[in-house]
């Protein structure tokens, strides 16, 4: 699996990126030719070779005639849209516009196709942004991971005035992800953040791999004594399984002191708040007392509302909280023939192209009930001999 590290030592920018990717390999000519696909007249795409702190970069020049444009989403969306671009360099490309869009949206309060973008509206953010989604369809990419993301300090002037480093934007489309701040000046853009949510699936340490490739982009700020560069290490991974990556939210608490009476209350309560698992784990906590770790699998939006629900119900007076990474195989709901008739199942996808039918439990208990049988025997029966009918819609 070819994968691409992300070393944001320095922050990422758009620019910062393109550079990066131009130094591994992706021509400028050809990245010229591509953009020409989309209908936008009067700017000039070089890369010229710099040096930063002894070290050699790419450093991406988009000229253009009119800086003063101003953009909406929608806008942008319909110049992608309607454009001669290959179809996955679109939809990449709308689907980072769509996350500066959605934090421009929070940040000012407005609905996502009123947000006018100003600086990330001109012309050389949207070549940076779609010239990134090309270069990762030309190098033929298939993961992207990053490491913690500097976001720099102090503030930063743009079209609304003088704002605090991280811009609100910024702090909007890297929530959930590793940041630290640190120093004068904006070290990551909208555009950057951005680009680097939208590509990675994880964030962490680099990964095992066999680097074959290493590309350095440039900025255009001066950052001291650490040079602006964004690193980006190009090289071969093991196979990963055909899943799903995102970020869940544990939520644990310590409890020695509550009736199990309570318990079950408390789980149906944590699930009814949008809990998307709640275990009970036998554990010994202080003088050897026997008790139980309260774990919950939530989304960061329920965070609170779960946080409240445990804080009220439970007889733990603090608990802990924090982000981890989620695998999640391919499953889709579908529905079974089967004796009783058809019952609602969901078809797993395992790694290697093996597909399973795994019966719900909810229909295997009705099933049991109704018949005065052992839902160990429904299982069997149904394991045996489903097969799918057809999907739910």
């Amino acid at each position: 699996m070819l994968t691409a590290y992300f070393d944001c030592f320095s922050g990422i920018s758009g620019d910062m990126t393109l550079g990066a990717l131009v130094d591994l390999g992706v021509p400028v000519e050809w990245l010229a030719e591509n953009l020409a696909a989309l209908p936008l007249d009067g700017f000039e795409l070089t890369a010229e070779p710099v040096h930063k702190g002894g070290i050699r970069a790419v450093d991406i020049e988009v000229a253009v005639n009119d800086t003063t444009t101003a953009r909406s989403y929608a806008d942008i969306r319909r110049l992608i849209e309607n454009s001669q671009l290959p179809e996955r360099v679109r939809d990449l490309s709308c689907t980072i516009f769509r996350r500066i869009g959605e934090a421009e949206a929070r940040v000012h309060g407005c609905a996502l196709d009123q947000v006018h973008f100003h600086e990330v509206g001109g012309i050389d953010a949207i070549v940076d942004i779609v010239g990134t989604a090309l270069g990762i369809e030309y190098l033929g990419i298939d993961r992207v991971a990053c490491g913690p993301i500097p976001l720099g300090g102090g503030t930063a002037v743009c079209s609304h005035g003088e704002l605090p480093v991280p811009a609100p934007a910024t702090a909007e489309i890297l929530k959930d992800v590793t940041v630290y701040g640190g120093g004068e000046g904006e070290l990551t853009t909208p555009t950057g953040a951005a680009i680097i949510k939208t590509l990675a699936t994880t964030f962490g340490p680099l990964p095992a791999m066999k680097i074959g490739k290493i590309g350095y982009g440039s900025g255009k700020r001066q950052t001291g004594g650490r040079p602006n560069l964004l690193r980006v290490l190009l090289g071969e991974t093991a196979a990963q399984a055909d899943c799903t990556h995102d970020r869940i939210l544990v939520i644990e608490a310590n409890v020695d002191d509550m009736s199990p009476e309570v318990s079950g209350y408390v789980m149906e309560a944590l699930l009814a708040d949008g809990a998307r698992d709640v275990m009970f784990l036998p554990a010994f906590m202080k003088k050897n007392r026997p008790g139980t770790l309260l774990q919950v699998l939530c989304t960061f939006e329920d965070k609170d509302i779960l946080i409240n629900r445990i804080l009220s119900e439970t007889s733990s007076i603090g608990l802990r909280y924090y982000p981890a990474e989620r695998c999640l195989l391919p499953r889709e709901a579908v529905v079974v023939d089967s004796p009783w008739g058809k019952l609602a199942a969901k078809q797993v996808r395992r790694p290697g192209g093996k597909t399973e039918l795994v019966p719900e439990y909810e229909a295997c208990a009705r099933v049991a009930t109704e018949n005065g049988i052992p839902i160990r025997e429904v299982y069997d029966t149904l394991t045996k001999n489903m097969v799918a009918v057809r999907h739910e819609p």
